[in-house]
């Protein structure tokens, strides 16, 4: 078991969470992993995968299960929010603990000190721009209100294309008519879409990547294209900065947007476990 001070980075968005534990040096020790973690919609299964995620970090490190001995940096889906976040960090067990959002993190671990951008596009969508070493946040208000071009967005916006399909003001293409047949009704669509979490949403985005020319899907990727690009337009009206894709949609996107940003997209340094661990380690 280790004598020194133990650091604590996680990584948390609407699908799952990742907690990686380092020593003073920044070695790894150990990583675990936890389900879903957005403290806004849904705080206490954000706590429950902390936890789990923490845990097993510290399970696989051989570090027993002594959570207090712990700094903490956490990145987590919602965390923009701020009372939420504030709310979530007082039932934290960690000796030392920061809530940020999850794209800080991922902020961090991908530019370290520099100045640049990042789009982290996964089950959400949220932007996080450095300069200075200062970050701010753009986006990320979640799924009703925003999210504009993530896999929640656009999976919700196959159920609406589906449904629209059914009565007849958009052609019917062969997605959305599989995804028809398969829901069985539109009573049984909109009873879905009452109950779906992003992640949920977020799980029929595949069928629109896998559905090749069908008109349905390309509307809706183009439609994604042309969200991302007006926030990042935007984030570039005050000087040409790096951007850097994350999350589990950030490839697609940075392959399907180069064209627009050519010389301006790069390769992270680091991963949002990364950056977890340097704050939590007073690195950057």
């Amino acid at each position: 078991m280790t004598s020194g001070q133990l650091f604590l980075g996680v990584d948390g968005g609407g699908t799952g969470c990742r907690a990686a534990l380092a020593d003073e040096t920044g070695r790894i020790l150990g990583e675990g992993r936890g389900g879903p973690a957005n403290v806004v919609s849904d705080p206490d299964m954000a706590l429950a995968s902390v936890l789990e995620a923490a845990s097993g970090a510290m399970t696989a490190a051989q570090e027993g299960r002594d959570l207090t001995r712990l700094t903490a940096v956490l990145g987590l889906a919602g965390a923009n929010v701020v009372e939420a976040a504030a709310a979530f960090r007082a039932r934290l067990p960690f000796a030392s603990s920061r809530v940020e959002n999850d794209v800080v993190v991922a902020v961090k671990g991908a530019l370290g000190a520099d100045d640049g951008i990042v789009a982290a596009i996964g089950t959400g969508a949220v932007y996080g721009v450095q300069r200075a070493g200062t970050v701010r946040l753009a986006g990320g208000w979640g799924l009703i209100l925003g999210d504009h071009g993530s896999g929640g967005w656009m999976g919700r916006g196959l159920f609406e294309a589906a449904l629209l399909a059914h009565d007849g003001f958009v052609e019917k293409t062969p997605l959305l008519a599989a995804i028809l047949r398969e829901m069985g009704s539109p009573d049984a669509i909109v009873a879905f879409a009452r109950r779906a979490t992003p992640a949920d949403f977020a799980r029929a985005a595949p069928r629109i990547l896998d559905a090749g020319d069908d008109a349905a899907a390309q509307r809706i990727l183009g439609a994604a294209d042309a969200g991302i690009a007006r926030a990042l337009d935007h984030l570039e009206s005050d000087g040409a900065l790096p951007i850097v894709f994350t999350g589990g949609l950030g490839p697609l996107f940075a392959a399907r947007l180069g064209h627009r940003y050519p010389s301006l997209i790069h390769l992270a340094k680091g991963c949002a476990l990364d950056g977890a661990l340097a704050l939590a380690r007073g690195l950057v």
